[in-house]
C-alpha cells in the first residue's frame, strides 16, 4: 500500500490542490467513490470509480483475463514493426499485454491480461507459479537425461533450479517450472545433448491449456487466474 494509492494523492493530482484540501474534501462527503460518499482517505484500485460533483476523476476500469494459445511461429511481443508478432494476430479488440513469454518457435498457453497487478505475481519465482510444458525432443529419452533435468543444468552461468519431469513416451516429456529464464528449456536440453523438436506450455498455475487449439481463446475470471 503506498501514498500514490490513496484517494488523497488522486484528488491532489487531478483537481490541482494541496493535500489539506483534499482531506477536507474527503471528509465533505463530496467524493464519491463507486457511487458512495467517501468517509476516508481509503485505498484505491483499478476497478474504482471516483467522482467528485459530477466529474470523472478515475473510470472503473474492466479487468479482462484470456487464455491465449499462441500458435508456433508467433513472436510474443505487441510491437507491430516486428513481423509475425502478436498483436496482428489476436483476434480481439481489447487492448491487453501477455504476462510472460513463449519464443518463436514454442506454442501454447499464454496469459493475457490488461491488469498490471497479475505480471508480478505469475512471474516472481518467490511467488513460485508453476508452468507445465509438453517437450518433444530428438533422441530416445533416458532416465540420467531426467535425473539431470530434474536436478538442474547449469545455463547462461547459473544452475536453474530444481524441476518436475515425467516422460511422456520415448521422445516427449513433461516439465514443470517456477522458473522462467530465457528459452530455459532448449538451454537445458541442449547443454545435455538432446534438440527440442517441439515445445508447448500447457498450464500456468490454475489456468490450463484445456482443448484450446492453436489461435483460440477463453475468457477467464480473476478467481481463476488469482
Amino acid at each position: 500500500m503506498t501514498f500514490r494509492n490513496r484517494l488523497q494523492y488522486l484528488l491532489v493530482v487531478r483537481l490541482q490542490i494541496s493535500n489539506k484540501e483534499a482531506l477536507s474534501l474527503i471528509f465533505s462527503g463530496k467524493v464519491l467513490v463507486n457511487g458512495i460518499a467517501a468517509k476516508s482517505n481509503c485505498e484505491l484500485t483499478q476497478t474504482d470509480e471516483v467522482v467528485y460533483e459530477e466529474q470523472v476523476l478515475q473510470e472503473a476500469k474492466k479487468l479482462i483475463y484470456i487464455a491465449y494459445y499462441k500458435p508456433r511461429g508467433i513472436e510474443t511481443t505487441l510491437n507491430t514493426t516486428i513481423a509475425d508478432n502478436l498483436k496482428d494476430i489476436l483476434p480481439f479488440e481489447e487492448d491487453v499485454f501477455p504476462v510472460g513469454r513463449l519464443d518463436k518457435e514454442s506454442e501454447g498457453l499464454l496469459l493475457l491480461t490488461n491488469d498490471g497487478t497479475v505480471y508480478d505475481k505469475i512471474l516472481r519465482n518467490e511467488n513460485k507459479t508453476e508452468k507445465d510444458y509438453i517437450v518433444e525432443v530428438d533422441k530416445a529419452i533416458t532416465n540420467d537425461f531426467l535425473e539431470k533435468m530434474s536436478d538442474g543444468v547449469v545455463i547462461m552461468g547459473k544452475k536453474t533450479l530444481p524441476c518436475t519431469l515425467a516422460q511422456v513416451d520415448d521422445f516427449r516429456f513433461k516439465i514443470t517450472l517456477i522458473q522462467g529464464l530465457n528459452r530455459q528449456i532448449r538451454r537445458m536440453c541442449y547443454k545435455l545433448d538432446y534438440e527440442v523438436l517441439s515445445l508447448k506450455r500447457v498450464r500456468i498455475g490454475n489456468i490450463s491449456l484445456g482443448d484450446l487449439r492453436a489461435g483460440e481463446y477463453r475468457a477467464l475470471n480473476r478467481e481463476e487466474v488469482l
